[in-house]
């Protein structure tokens, strides 16, 4: 699969690891309708090809991951146009969170607002140790909304307040701690973490990463016990697929192996 878009470039390698690339949105990465648009139409297509088994998302430059929404372009909205302003960014974002695959975001620098939002969106976070996050909306007269709301549960209600309130941006040491980021690496290092990860996500068996992906975002909307219990089927279901037999029998006789030296 390859995908060519004024404002996304998707590339698939053998392994099944895709690679989109916001384009042509600055050095900054600069979310305004028609980049949100192509990247939108980019997971779409991405979630809809079986042979994808992870995603990364990244930016163009490393200045930035995505240093937030058009500014320029949110200056000249009204009530109405405002209204289909934040609800492209919030279909992205879903596209995002839904996708089937696990998503990481490579988070070089500026991770701003809106930037921030789509990052949350993303399954894993791999940032450099010179990135700066943060949700600056307030600072221009603005709420932080949308996937903002992601913001309590991943890092607890007083943090999350904390940053919508000041608007005050946070260097990745400080996102690390609160568990914003889940690795930090020097920016040189950066490629190559995120690469490792990939290549881990997509040796896994396919059918049960999705079913894991699934899974996660059920819970968020599930009560515990429910979960709990539909668990037991999910579990069940993943005999049917292979997997579990393949994977625990290629375990077994490495263990042997092992016993063996």
């Amino acid at each position: 699969m390859k995908l060519d878009l004024p404002h996304a470039r998707v590339e698939l390698d053998a392994h099944g690891v895709a690679t989109l690339t916001i384009r042509n949105a600055g050095s900054l990465n600069i979310l305004g309708t028609p980049v949100i648009d192509d990247l939108r139409q980019a997971f779409e297509s991405l979630a809809a090809d079986e042979s994808v088994r992870v995603v990364v998302l990244r930016g163009t430059s490393d200045k930035a991951f995505v240093a937030g929404a058009d500014i320029k372009e949110m200056g000249a909205l009204d009530r109405a146009s405002a209204r289909r302003f934040i609800d492209g960014l919030r279909r992205l974002c879903e596209a995002v969170r839904q996708c089937p695959t696990p998503v990481i975001a490579r988070i070089p620098g500026w991770t701003l607002g809106g930037g921030l939002e789509l990052a949350l969106s993303c399954d894993l976070r791999i940032a450099a140790d010179s990135a700066f996050l943060g949700m600056p909306e307030v600072v221009v007269g603005i709420p932080s909304i949308i996937h903002a709301a992601l913001l309590p549960r991943l890092i607890g209600e007083a943090r999350a307040g904390w940053m919508l309130l000041t608007g005050e941006n946070i260097d990745c040491a400080r996102a690390k701690e609160w568990g914003l980021v889940d690795t930090m690496v020097p920016l040189d290092a950066l490629d190559a973490e995120v690469a490792r990860m990939a290549a881990r996500l997509a040796g896994h068996g396919p059918q049960v990463m999705r079913q894991q992906k699934r899974l996660l975002r059920q819970w968020q909307q599930q009560p515990l016990d429910t979960a709990i219990l539909e668990g037991v089927e999910e579990f069940a279901k993943a005999f049917d697929t292979g997997e579990p037999q393949r994977f625990m029998a290629e375990f077994a006789q490495r263990k042997e192996r092992g016993a063996r030296k």
